[in-house]
Parts: structure tokens; C-alpha cells; sequence
């Protein structure tokens, strides 16, 4: 709540960005509530969606009996207070996912968060949560993709408009991306199952495409999105078979272009041309295509295995693989290549021995810094996920694909 201060942000209650008041309750955008059994119950004829009225990130039932459960994450207490008797701070508490089932009574409006509400809350998970340093990468990705999905559950069981809808979707998106993104290849390891990461991803685009199918607009955000869509499916004929569905205007903008632009090297094996096209992504593209290099990688570096291997060997330089590959520097280099069998001569060149290249379990993540955590460039997560639109001062391919 102070850096909110200081920062000159608006206070919660508010609005963080300025969103449609007509009047009215807007247009329904239907969402999947991410679970089959959506809705709980089927609504009375005539019976109309309420429009939230909550105006905390947490409702104050909620907060009052989590806490008297002790049901409280360490990111919601009020600071300083006793382990054994902690308190819920209403500037830090924020609403938790709970799954919705065959006849659970619908939550009243006082419940619910309305739009704003609920974008000022995306804003502080990605101001004031995801940039968390006293936390590991897994515990802030599991508490923020909970709360992300409340967020699209409150969402679901309310009237909005169609444009507010895609602005809550799409920032909240974007925040998902990047704290996936930040968990790098230790993953497996911490209290976050990666699995569940990727479906809840894969939730997201599908309710903010339906949206964007649904409603009349405007999202200018859109063509941003569906290349994130394409990005972090890369390689799926299904995706693509969709982007290309897509009318051929907003196939046109350059977002959309690059990401198929890139799909293409993805599917061709062109290393060269994939990791030129993946140095030129913005941040949240990097982190939407992540997934996805450890394996581009495994198959260049295959590639080359098949064409220089020799029975007495044949080496190349490292330093070639680390440009070829966007890799993090010489040593990242030769733990790619000694992770698929391959020996080096000395510390600057690898030996293509015909015979010992080997894959064996999952390729290595790598950190990725080249290709993602650089791009910030100073800027904050908050930042980029608020953008209205994308950085133009990124070089990106125009030839047609």
C-alpha cells in the first residue's frame, strides 16, 4: 500500500484504467469458468448475470474467515504481525480461487469484484507481487496464477461488456505469461506444478479468443494476443489452422506476422532464422515463446550433429553455437553439448563424433536471458503488462509469410 502511495497510483477503489461507463451493463462475453461443471446451477428464465459491487481485492467475509482459519498466504498478513495470530491486510489480501460445483449457490454480488476492481488487482499482482524478491519464483507463480484465476471467475459470473472483458482477460494473461516465464528449468522443484500452469495458460487464451470471437470490440490488443496464442503453441497445426481463420486485416499487423514468421522457422529447422526472429521478440513475446527454445535448440543442435559428424570428428567453435543458439555464453554452450554426449576439445570447441550424440530426457531449459529476462530493459513487469500496446521501437520482420 505505500509503494502504491508513493508511486502516485489511484487508490484500489478506483479504476487503474479508464473503462466504458455507458450506462448499462454492457454486452455478455460468455467464459468458460475453467471448470465442466460451469455454471453451478442453469440460471431462472429472464434471470440476469449481477454486476459486482466488492470493492476490495478480497471480499471481507473471505478475509475474516480465512483468518480466523488460518487460511492466510504470508503475502496477505499485515506486516510485523505474530506468526501464531496473523492478520488479514485488506491492501494485500486478495481473493482466492474456489472452484465452483453442481449446485453451489451462485456468490452474491457483494462477492464479486467488478472490472475495475478487478483490473486494479491484476496491476497490484504485477506490481507488487510478482516483483517479490524475499519469495522464490515458484511460491509468487503458484500464489499469482490462484489469484489469476479468481480473478476470471469473478469475471465469468458477472455482466460486463465486451471491452472490458478483453482488458481484464488480456492483462491478466500477460501477468500469467511473465511469472511462468521467471520459473525457469528448477520448476519441477518447487511448491508449483508446472502442468497445472500450462492448462490454466491455455484457459486464458481460450477465454479471451471466445471473447474476442463474441464481441464487436474494439481490442486493440488483439492481434498482440493471438500472436501470443500462435507463440506459445508454436508448432501446433491446430493453432495455426486458428490464426489463419482470423480475418486477413488483423493477419496483416505486424505482431501477427512476426509470430508466424516464426512458427514457420519453428517448423522448417531454421535455427538461424528462429534465433534471429526470437533476439527481435518484445518481452512478453520472449516469455509466451520460452517453452519452446530448449527443444528449437535440441533440434539444431541434432541437425548439425547429422551434417559435421565424422568418424574421427570434426569441431566447431563455441563460440558459433552461442550465436547460432542465442545461448547465455561459452559455458552454457557446453553444458547443451555435453548434455547430448558430445565432447569438447579444450574449453572453446566441440567434437562431432559420429556415434555419440544421445537425447535423453527432457532438452535443457537454459536461462534464457538473451532471449527473455533482458528485455525488460528497465522497465517493470507492471509496465509491460499495462502497455496499451506494443513497444515500436522493436525491429520486426515485414515480408509477408
Amino acid at each position: 500500500a505505500g509503494r502504491r502511495a508513493e508511486r502516485g497510483w489511484p487508490r484500489l477503489r478506483q479504476p487503474w484504467r479508464a473503462l466504458p461507463q455507458n450506462g448499462a451493463r454492457g454486452r455478455r462475453c460468455p467464459l468458460d469458468a475453467e471448470s465442466p461443471s460451469f455454471p453451478p446451477s442453469p440460471p431462472m428464465p429472464g434471470y440476469e448475470l449481477p454486476v459486482g459491487t466488492c470493492l476490495d481485492m478480497c471480499p471481507a467475509a473471505e478475509r475474516a474467515q480465512r483468518e480466523k482459519e488460518r487460511r492466510l498466504h504470508r503475502f496477505e498478513v499485515v506486516p510485523g504481525c505474530r506468526r501464531d495470530r496473523p492478520r488479514a491486510d485488506p491492501q494485500r489480501a486478495v481473493k482466492e480461487y474456489s472452484r465452483p460445483a453442481a449446485g453451489k449457490i451462485r456468490p452474491p454480488p457483494s462477492q464479486l469484484r467488478p472490472p475495475s476492481v478487478l483490473l486494479a488487482t491484476v496491476r497490484y499482482l504485477a506490481s507488487e507481487v510478482a516483483e517479490r524478491t524475499d519469495a522464490s519464483c515458484a511460491e509468487v507463480a503458484s500464489f499469482v496464477a490462484d489469484r489469476l484465476r479468481a480473478v476470471r471467475l469473478d469475471l465469468a459470473l458477472q455482466t460486463a461488456s465486451d471491452v472490458e472483458t478483453a482488458l481484464v482477460l488480456e492483462s491478466a494473461l500477460a501477468v500469467l505469461l511473465a511469472v511462468v516465464a521467471r520459473l525457469g528449468p528448477n520448476a519441477t522443484h518447487g511448491p508449483v506444478d508446472p502442468m497445472l500452469l500450462q492448462a490454466q495458460v491455455q484457459e486464458s487464451f481460450g477465454s479471451l479468443r471466445r471473447c474476442y470471437a463474441l464481441g464487436a470490440g474494439p481490442h486493440p490488443r488483439q492481434a498482440t494476443f493471438q500472436g501470443l496464442f500462435l507463440l506459445y503453441n508454436l508448432g501446433s497445426v491446430e493453432a495455426l489452422h486458428e490464426v489463419l481463420r482470423l480475418p486477413a486485416a488483423l493477419r496483416s499487423c505486424p505482431a501477427l506476422r512476426t509470430a508466424l514468421a516464426v512458427d514457420s522457422a519453428f517448423r522448417e529447422g531454421n535455427a538461424a532464422r528462429l534465433f534471429r526472429l526470437l533476439r527481435t521478440l518484445p518481452y512478453l513475446q520472449s516469455c509466451a515463446v520460452q517453452c519452446h527454445v530448449g527443444r528449437a535448440r535440441r533440434g539444431a543442435l541434432a541437425r548439425l550433429a547429422r551434417a559435421l559428424s565424422t568418424p574421427k570428428g570434426q569441431t566447431l567453435p563455441l563460440g558459433f553455437m552461442v550465436h547460432l543458439l542465442a545461448l547465455d555464453g561459452p559455458n552454457e554452450a557446453r553444458d547443451l553439448c555435453q548434455a547430448h554426449g558430445l565432447p569438447l576439445d579444450g574449453q572453446e570447441r566441440v567434437v562431432f563424433l559420429r556415434g555419440r550424440y544421445t537425447e535423453e530426457g527432457l532438452p535443457p531449459a537454459g536461462t534464457c536471458q538473451i532471449l527473455v529476462g533482458n528485455k525488460l530493459g528497465g522497465r517493470t513487469l507492471e509496465d509491460v503488462v499495462m502497455a496499451e500496446e506494443e513497444d515500436e521501437a522493436v525491429d520486426r520482420p515485414t515480408t509477408e509469410v
